[in-house]
């Protein structure tokens, strides 16, 4: 009787210890927004591993392959300048680079935003049947865009050559807005991701403000077309900050004022963390609810 209530005793202490243990490492576990983090650096070469494998899938079938990322805002650009250029040439100097400027950086932030909510889709089945930190597919979208968006820069420079414009050493710090652009666009497409899982119309419904965001922001026509009594609009406007301060050092060869790269940073910044916190806190329900 002795030796069973001694064993018991030892059975009750070991389940309490572990009934402690487990206690304690829920209350050791990290911030999601922190976990999700560790997750990607841990799962780092699959991230490699996505990228290129957009890549490739962009351009197996095409017959210009990585060519094609460079031709299509040349040619985008070509067709608006022969449409606008008379309206709009003599209020903008360079109107070819203003225009395939804006078409680059609007295409980034563009396609990378719905290739993430499509990414997530598309990455349903695999997280069904493998853990994946689901950030990843966003980050992938990203990551993609950027590959794109430096190829794209590099029909810039040649019109850029072609029409005389000047080089400046500005353009070293193209980088830093395309970086800004970056964090933008995974910020929202993490929000857009997130509301996407619960309500399926989103990207339909994203497409439609894509629409009316291209024209309210001016890539296609110059500034000095707004009234001026609504040019106070542009402020609310995310897409016009970064634009202006990734045209300036193209188009005038001068740095963009402190003032407006602390502002759209600032700006870029918080719409990361705020997308970041907001996907990570329902990360662990994604995987149920594709």
């Amino acid at each position: 009787m002795s030796d069973s209530l001694v064993e018991a005793g030892k059975n009750t202490q070991l389940e309490r210890k572990a009934g402690k243990l487990y206690e304690y490492d829920s209350a050791r576990r990290r911030l999601p927004v922190v976990e999700e983090f560790i997750e990607l650096l841990r799962y780092r070469d699959l991230l490699v591993l996505l990228i290129s494998r957009n890549i490739k899938i962009r351009y197996k079938r095409s017959i210009l392959g990585l060519a094609w990322t460079m031709l299509n805002p040349l040619m985008m650009m070509i067709i608006m300048t022969l449409v606008f250029s008379s309206i709009f040439a003599v209020a903008v100097h360079n109107y070819a680079v203003y225009v395939l400027s804006g078409l680059i950086l609007w295409n980034f932030f563009s396609q990378t935003t719905v290739a993430a909510t499509n990414e997530l889709v598309w990455g349903g089945n695999l997280m069904t049947r493998i853990y994946v930190p689901p950030t990843a597919f966003a980050i992938t979208a990203i990551g993609t865009g950027l590959v794109n968006i430096l190829l794209s820069l590099v029909p810039l420079l040649l019109i850029m050559l072609v029409t005389g414009a000047p080089f400046s050493f500005t353009i070293l710090l193209l980088p830093v807005s395309i970086i800004f652009v970056a964090m933008f666009a995974l910020g929202l497409s993490l929000l857009l991701s997130t509301l996407a899982i619960y309500f399926t119309d989103v990207l339909e419904m994203y497409q439609v403000i894509l629409l009316g965001w291209f024209y309210l922001t001016p890539i296609i026509y110059p500034m000095s077309m707004i009234p001026q009594r609504y040019v106070w609009l542009l402020s609310l406007n995310p897409m016009y900050g970064l634009l202006e301060i990734f045209r300036s050092p193209l188009l005038q060869g001068e740095l963009p004022s402190l003032m407006s790269y602390a502002t759209t940073g600032l700006m870029s910044i918080t719409t990361l963390l705020v997308g970041w916190w907001f996907f990570a806190r329902k990360a662990d329900e994604i995987a149920y609810r594709i």
